[in-house]
């Protein structure tokens, strides 16, 4: 399957994605949007306590409503033979088994999921479900059940803390941030048909066919290659689609049971508690430097909120050993149980929370040793190798990136000394901070598929969850093989196709590229063998010397050895040509550490009358390796970036402790940034390739661009203020209360 049902003039998106006509013509379907034959419709319905066991559930109302076809919950639900009995439900490790228990861990769980002819008549059956329970006392306060929570070393001490009690200056601070929601425009939706007793068919949201046909297999002991997975158009997930969520099974087994394909999406208001969140966290920072600003070490103690039901860590600390040199080093964690849904890696996940204290500790510190900020980090980056590994950086750039984002923000005009800058009412200053995160790479497959015309389709399960993977891989097959771009199409986010990992953790491209760089050289020796029964200097012929172009084949140096693709086809009696490649890491992760680096400048107004902050300009250079597709490459820095702007300036999802629920779930109550809120992201890239991360050199970028933004804005608003703010979102009642 491809983006497009009927042909159209690729050269219209000849600059842009290869999905994009599809996506604004319509022509492009999410999982909600499939028509399928006989398809009905599911509602969940949520407890309305935190804690405690179901008692009864009343469901006899909800089945007089016309279109009704069936209530699951608990007491009926059809046989999941992975969740059979508590041992099986906890080797399952799926967090949340739904409908597998009568205890309740946080409001809004699923206990019942109406099936009907149509929708409306599924939600409205669904209002009238109601439970009795048995309550039991609720924690939701993060901060104050973080207090009974001992911390425990998150990693291995490096030298002695004691060295920090005789540092000419320490930092000493505390840093707070609240829960944030991912929120992607496209809400988590599934249609379950089971094609056969053993044969399921899923159109579902979300970041890794592969992922989600692996986790079903396993729950309903199926072959793997029974179930198909598709999930072609993703409307942004931003960690949300990265592991299997309640709503998925629940709607398969409800396809089960009533052997009808089923329609299930989460409302906006589901979404907040139904597919994972950053969670809250604290943080304290000692960090300790010599007169000059050499770092002489750093103690970084975190928590983040977790559910009572699964334990999520979100690795705040281990930004702590990428950047800089800290000689000595001691990181401790905890997580914090909580009656609240289960929360998941949100982008930049641990890196993102943990470097916004420890860039605004550095800039504390610039200040107490009058040093430039830029210059007291450069002093102290680890430029030359893993500070934890101690492996040599294949390629770290991080101090160009510092270099020329200081150029292009115009950092000489900022001032010192705080509040010196003034326009009216409104104090004007300027801040910058640094992220990174570990470039990594998994084993991918892709296939080809060429045509006597000499088109191809590059074929992987990847999904592009708006990042450009897709531009990306049709960009490196047309530089790798010559054949025009418009001759090129793209099929992925179907498990039939060939295997990849998830499209998360900035390992997206990292991964798939070196996958369609092997699959061209393959299709280079495949046409070359072929064409050797033509011609005999193409035996043997190395990779590196065989010429594609739109209409045949040549060696390098010698196109007076041109042989066409129709006459190969002709001669082979070739249909279609096919090739499969696969691609991963290797020797290489045992020679060289490998990360991905940022660095964000902004400059702010700050209205001393309403707290008001307002961004005035926002800058970010990155070192991504080799910029496979920039358009691409810059909507991913600047999405990012804007929703650091959220993190900083808005995102918190409140709870109300008297209710034990979620505060203001939707649109109308939790703020994140709109266009008025975010400049025009000023983005650029070193574009240096890294020549051992992958065929293509290029590093991931999807985290870096979050990383560290949060901290640039604090960072200028104290520049412009005077007044250091630690707890995030930064509303203007903390600006205007100090």
């Amino acid at each position: 399957m491809g983006f497009f049902d009927e042909p159209f003039d690729f050269n219209i998106a000849a600059e842009g994605r290869v999905e994009g006509v599809a996506k604004v013509t319509g022509a492009g379907k999410y999982s909600a949007e499939y028509k399928v034959e006989g398809l009905c419709h599911a509602v969940l319905v949520g407890s309305n306590i935190a804690a405690g066991t179901i008692k009864s559930i009343n469901v006899a109302n909800a089945k007089q409503v016309a279109g009704v076809i069936d209530i699951i919950t608990h007491l009926n639900k059809p046989l999941v033979p992975g969740l059979a009995d508590e041992a099986k439900i906890k080797e399952a490790r799926l967090g949340f088994a739904v409908f597998h228990t009568d205890k309740i861990y946080f409001k809004g769980q699923p206990i019942a999921l109406v099936v009907a002819e149509t929708f409306e008549d599924a939600t409205y059956a669904a209002s009238l479900i109601t439970a009795t329970y048995e309550k039991t006392e609720a924690k939701v306060d993060f901060k104050e059940a973080s207090n009974a929570i001992p911390l425990t070393s998150a990693g291995k001490d490096r030298g002695n803390l004691s060295a920090l009690d005789s540092a000419a200056q320490v930092v000493e601070q505390e840093y707070n941030i609240k829960a944030e929601v991912h929120n992607p425009m496209e809400m988590h939706a599934t249609i379950a048909e089971w094609k056969a007793p053993d044969k399921l068919k899923l159109f579902d949201k979300n970041q890794g066919v592969n992922n989600v046909q692996r986790t079903f297999s396993k729950l309903f002991a199926i072959p793997v290659d029974n179930i198909e997975v598709i999930s072609e158009f993703v409307g942004g997930g931003f960690g949300s689609g990265l592991r299997v969520w309640p709503h998925t099974l629940a709607c398969i087994m409800a396809a089960k049971q009533l052997n009808r394909p089923v329609k299930l999406m989460l409302t906006r208001p589901q979404m907040f508690y139904s597919v994972g969140y950053r969670p809250a966290a604290w943080q304290k920072i000692k960090l300790a430097a010599n007169a000059d600003g050499k770092f002489i070490g750093m103690h970084h103690q975190a928590k983040n909120g977790t559910s009572v039901y699964e334990n999520f860590n979100e690795g705040i600390t281990r930004v702590a050993r990428l950047i800089y040199n800290f000689e000595n080093l001691k990181t401790e964690a905890a997580t914090v149980p909580l009656n609240l849904s289960t929360p998941t890696w949100m982008r930049g996940p641990g890196d993102c929370t943990g470097d916004f204290a420890i860039e605004s500790a550095i800039d504390e510190l610039s200040y107490k040793l009058n040093i430039d900020p830029i210059a007291l980090r450069i002093k102290n980056l680890a430029l030359d190798k893993n500070p934890e590994s101690g492996l040599p950086w294949s390629t770290n750039y991080i101090n160009e990136c510092i270099e020329k984002g200081a150029s292009m923000i115009n950092w000489s005009n900022r001032k010192s000394t705080p509040s010196q800058l003034k326009e009216g009412d409104w104090s004007v200053g300027y801040g910058m901070a640094v992220g990174a995160w570990n470039a990594g790479r998994g084993t991918a497959s892709a296939a080809i598929q060429m045509q006597r015309d000499g088109s191809i389709t590059v074929q992987t399960a990847m999904t592009d969850i708006g990042t450009g993977t897709g531009i990306s891989m049709q960009n490196i097959a047309h530089e790798r093989t010559g054949i025009a771009k418009n001759k090129i199409k793209i099929e992925l986010g179907n498990s039939n196709l060939p295997p990849a990992p998830s499209q998360g953790g900035s390992n997206g491209l990292s991964s798939i590229g070196g996958a369609v760089v092997s699959a061209t050289e393959m299709l280079k020796s495949k046409l070359a063998e072929y064409a050797a029964s033509q011609n005999d200097a193409y035996k043997g012929a190395a990779v590196n010397d065989i010429l594609l172009s739109d209409t045949g084949i040549s060696l390098k140096n010698a196109n007076n050895l041109f042989i066409s693709y129709a006459s190969i086809w002709d001669k082979n009696k070739l249909d279609i040509l096919e090739v499969e490649a696969s691609s991963g890491p290797g020797a290489e992760r045992q020679k060289y550490a490998f990360c991905s680096s940022a660095a964000h400048f902004c400059k702010v107004k700050v209205n001393v009358k309403t707290g008001k902050v307002k961004l005035e300009r926002m800058v970010t250079v990155a070192d991504g390796g080799k910029i496979i597709s920039e358009k691409a490459a810059a909507n991913q820095m600047s999405g990012a970036a804007v929703g650091g702007i959220g993190m900083a300036l808005m995102e918190e999802q409140l709870v109300d402790e008297k209710l034990d629920s979620l505060v203001a779930n939707d649109f109308a109550g939790y703020h994140f940034p709109v266009n008025a809120d975010a400049p025009i992201i000023e983005v650029a890239f070193i574009n240096k390739p890294d020549p051992n991360i992958n065929p293509q050199g290029s590093k991931g970028l999807g985290e870096v661009g979050i990383i560290g933004t949060a901290a640039a804005i604090t960072n200028a608003i104290y520049n412009a203020t005077g007044k250091r703010l630690r707890d995030l979102p930064i509303t203007p009642d903390k600006v205007l209360l100090g």
